[in-house]
């Protein structure tokens, strides 16, 4: 069994990604939530940066990232 917080990241990720490309997400995404908040960028500064930006697929998950750490260069 992997980190429940990945799971969810991953979970949130797939969500992200297909409303990019005008999708639902894939059903299997619904189950997958944190009871409690977590920061994987966990610095006082990117914290604030990401309950702020975070994606609302991220976001309802409890998972709370800042849009630029999912873009690819």
């Amino acid at each position: 069994m992997g980190d429940v917080h990945w799971d969810v990241f991953l979970a949130a990720l797939a969500e992200y990604l297909a409303a990019k490309d005008g999708h639902a997400g894939p059903s299997w995404v619904e189950s997958r939530r944190l009871h409690q908040f977590w920061f994987p960028f966990n610095t006082p500064a990117a914290r604030v940066d990401a309950f702020v930006h975070a994606p609302a697929s991220f976001r309802r998950r409890g998972v709370f990232i800042h849009p630029q750490e999912l873009e690819v260069t």
